[in-house]
C-alpha cells in the first residue's frame, strides 16, 4: 500500500500535466536568441545601418553652410555645391534604405519561417495524450494566430533597434559637438519618455496575451462548429442561435479587449509627441536668446534643431519597440509554451532500432493512470504468440482502445512494459516500431486529399499497381474505377464524400499498403454492411495470416477464430481463453456472449 502511494505521488504532476505547456516567463534576451543563425546578416545590416545613420548627418551641416556662408557670402559655387549634396544625399540613404530593409525582411521571415517549423515539429512529436486533452482549435491558433501576432515585432525589433541605437549615438555626439551646452539641454529631457515605458509595457502585455487566448477560444470553437461532425449535430438539433450567441459573446471580447490596448498605446503615443515639441521648443528658446546676444548664428540653430528630430524620433522608435516587445511577451510566453514541451512518449537516449519481428506480443503488469487515482488499466498481463489472432472483448470503457494503443506506444505504460519479440518497446526508437504495426481503428479518418494520397500515407514510394493490388485486397477498387478521376478523385472533408463503408475500406486498404508484422484492428468493420464485411472480412483473414494480430471486436466471426480472446472489465483482465473454455466458465463472457454475441446467431 506504501509502496502504491509513493508511486502515485510521484506521479500525480506528471499526470496533471499531460497535455498541457508548462508557463514560463519570456525574456527579451531568448527573443534576441531566435536570430542566433542570422548573425552574417545581422553583420550586413548593421554596417547598413550604420552608413545610411553617417550620411543623415550631412543634410543639416549642409543646411547650417547655405545659411550661414552660401547666401550671406554670395557664393553661388558653394551654394550649388550644397544643394547638389542636399539632392544626392538622399538618393544614397533611400537606397541603402532598400537594400537594408530587404536584408532585414529576409532575417526576419526566416526567423518566422524558422519558429512555425520548430513549433509544428514539437507539436508532431507529442503524444495523443497531449491531443486527447488539447483543443485542435487553439493548437492552430498558437501556430498560426500567435505567430503572425508576433510577426511584425520579429521583422522590424533589429533593425529598429539597430538603426535608431547607431542614429542615436551618432546624434548625440554631433550634438557636442555644436553646442555642448545646447545638448545638454536636449538630452535632460530624454528621462521623461522612459518614465510611463514600464507601466505601459505592462498593461499591454497583460491585454495582448489576454486578447490572444479569446482568439484561442474562438478558433477552438469554430474548429468545432464547422468541422462537418460540428455542423451536422448543430443542424440537427437546430442549435444554430445557440452558437450564432456564442460566438458573438467572444467576437464583443476580443474588440473590446483590442480596443482597451489601442486606447493605452495611443495615450503613450500622445505623450511622446508632447515631450518632443517641448524640447524643441526649449532649444528654439535658449537658442534664439544666444542669436540674439550674437552668441549663435541662425544656421547653427536650424541645424541644431534640425539634428533634434534625429534624436527624439528615433528615441521614440526606441521606447514603442520596447513597449512592442513587452505587450508581445505574452504571445512569445503562449509560443514558447509549445515550443518547450516535452512529449509523454519520446525516443529515450540510446534507443535501439527495432530488427524485423516474427510478432510475440507480451503485455507485463500494465498500468495506466489518465488522472491522479482514475485508472484505465490495472495490472494487465498477457500474451499473443507469432501469427495469433487476439480478441479483446469488453464493456464499452473497459479499457480496451488504450490497452492497444500502447503496441504503437500512443500511450506509454505508467508502470509495467509490453514487450516484442522481448524486447521492451520504449528502449527501441518509435520509427522503427511503428514501421512494423498497423492499426485499423473504428473511426476511418481520410484527409482532404486524393485518394491516391490518402493510400500513400502508408508508404509514399509504393506503385499504382501496388496501390490498386491492395484495393483489390480490400475490395474497393472497382468503386474507385467507377468514380470519374479513380484514384484522383478528392474524399471531401474527413473523407465525408465516402460512405461509411467505402471509408472503412480504403482504411484497410491503407493497412495492407502497409505490410505490417503486427495489425491492430479496433472494430475495423464496425461500419460496414453485412455484404462489404463479408469482402472485408475476406481480405482481413488473408492479411492477418502469419502476423500477430490484436483485435477489438463485437463480430461474432471474428471472436470464434480467434486464437484467444481476453475479456476485459473496468481496466483488468477478467478471463484468457478460447471461445469453449471462456464459456465454460460461465462468466463475464458466457454473460456477454448471450446478450450480445447470440443475437447474431438469430
Amino acid at each position: 500500500m506504501k509502496e502504491a502511494m509513493r508511486w502515485e505521488a510521484g506521479n500525480r504532476q506528471i499526470l496533471q500535466n499531460r497535455g498541457k505547456a508548462t508557463l514560463k516567463e519570456v525574456s527579451v534576451r531568448r527573443i534576441y536568441g531566435l536570430f542566433r543563425g542570422y548573425r552574417w546578416q545581422l553583420s550586413a545590416i548593421l554596417l547598413l545601418a550604420l552608413l545610411s545613420a553617417v550620411i543623415g548627418l550631412f543634410p543639416p551641416l549642409v543646411m547650417k553652410a547655405i545659411i550661414d556662408k552660401a547666401i550671406p557670402q554670395g557664393n553661388k559655387a558653394l551654394m550649388l555645391e550644397m544643394v547638389g549634396l542636399m539632392a544626392l544625399l538622399p538618393l544614397l540613404s533611400g537606397l541603402l534604405g532598400v537594400w537594408q530593409n530587404h536584408e532585414n525582411t529576409k532575417v526576419g521571415q526566416g526567423v518566422m519561417r524558422d519558429l512555425r517549423r520548430s513549433l509544428f515539429a514539437n507539436l508532431q512529436r507529442q503524444s495523443m495524450g497531449f491531443f486527447t486533452d488539447a483543443k485542435s482549435g487553439e493548437i492552430i491558433q498558437r501556430l498560426t494566430g500567435d505567430v503572425l501576432a508576433v510577426q511584425n515585432v520579429v521583422t522590424t525589433i533589429v533593425v529598429s533597434a539597430v538603426t535608431q541605437t547607431v542614429i542615436v549615438l551618432t546624434t548625440v555626439c554631433i550634438l557636442f559637438a555644436l553646442d555642448w551646452r545646447l545638448a545638454l539641454l536636449a538630452t535632460i529631457i530624454l528621462p521623461l519618455f522612459i518614465l510611463p515605458v514600464r507601466k505601459v509595457s505592462e498593461v499591454r502585455k497583460r491585454l495582448r496575451g489576454d486578447t490572444q487566448r479569446v482568439r484561442g477560444e474562438m478558433s477552438a470553437q469554430l474548429g468545432e462548429i464547422f468541422g462537418v461532425s460540428g455542423a451536422l449535430l448543430t443542424r440537427i438539433f437546430q442549435q444554430e442561435p445557440r452558437q450564432e450567441k456564442q460566438f458573438a459573446e467572444l467576437n464583443q471580447k476580443v474588440m473590446d479587449l483590442e480596443l482597451k490596448l489601442n486606447l493605452v498605446g495611443r495615450w503613450y503615443g500622445m505623450v511622446l509627441g508632447i515631450l518632443g515639441p517641448i524640447g524643441t521648443a526649449l532649444i528654439y528658446l535658449y537658442g534664439g536668446w544666444n542669436v540674439v546676444e550674437g552668441a549663435m548664428t541662425i544656421g547653427g540653430i536650424v541645424a541644431f534643431t534640425a539634428y533634434l528630430g534625429r534624436l527624439y524620433g528615433p528615441v521614440s522608435t526606441l521606447l514603442n519597440l520596447h513597449v512592442e516587445v513587452a505587450t508581445a511577451l505574452g504571445v512569445f510566453q503562449r509560443i514558447f509554451e509549445y515550443q518547450d514541451m516535452e512529449p509523454e512518449v519520446d525516443n529515450l537516449p540510446g534507443a535501439r532500432t527495432l530488427p524485423a519481428v516474427e510478432g510475440r506480443v507480451e503485455y507485463r503488469h500494465v498500468t495506466y493512470c489518465y488522472q491522479p487515482g482514475k485508472y484505465a488499466l490495472t495490472d494487465v498481463s498477457f500474451e499473443a504468440l507469432p501469427g495469433e489472432v487476439v480478441a479483446i472483448v469488453g464493456p464499452s470503457g473497459a479499457g480496451k482502445s488504450t490497452l492497444i494503443g500502447m503496441l504503437g506506444r500512443l500511450y506509454d505504460p505508467t508502470s509495467g512494459s509490453v514487450e516484442l519479440d522481448g524486447h521492451d518497446i520504449k528502449g527501441v526508437t518509435l520509427k522503427s516500431l511503428r514501421e512494423q504495426v498497423a492499426f485499423v481503428t473504428q473511426e476511418s479518418f481520410l484527409f482532404h486529399a486524393s485518394i491516391r494520397e490518402n493510400l500513400l500515407f502508408a508508404r509514399q514510394n509504393a506503385t499504382q499497381e501496388e496501390l490498386e493490388d491492395a484495393c483489390r485486397q480490400a475490395y474497393i477498387h472497382d468503386m474507385i474505377m467507377s468514380l470519374p478521376e479513380g484514384y484522383d478523385t478528392m474524399v471531401g472533408e474527413r473523407g465525408h464524400r465516402l460512405s461509411g463503408g467505402e471509408r472503412q475500406r480504403l482504411a484497410i486498404a491503407r493497412a495492407i499498403l502497409k505490410n505490417p508484422r503486427i495489425l491492430v484492428l479496433d472494430e475495423a468493420t464496425s461500419h460496414l454492411d453485412s455484404e462489404s464485411e463479408a469482402y472485408v472480412q475476406s481480405a482481413l483473414d488473408e492479411l492477418m495470416r502469419g502476423r500477430t494480430t490484436l483485435v477489438i471486436a463485437h463480430r461474432l466471426s471474428t471472436i470464434l477464430s480467434a486464437n484467444r480472446i481476453i475479456v476485459m472489465e473496468a481496466g483488468q483482465v477478467m478471463e484468457n481463453g478460447r471461445h469453449e473454455e471462456l464459456l465454460e466458465l460461465d462468466g463475464l463472457y458466457a454473460r456477454l456472449y448471450r446478450t450480445q454475441f447470440s443475437k447474431a446467431l438469430g
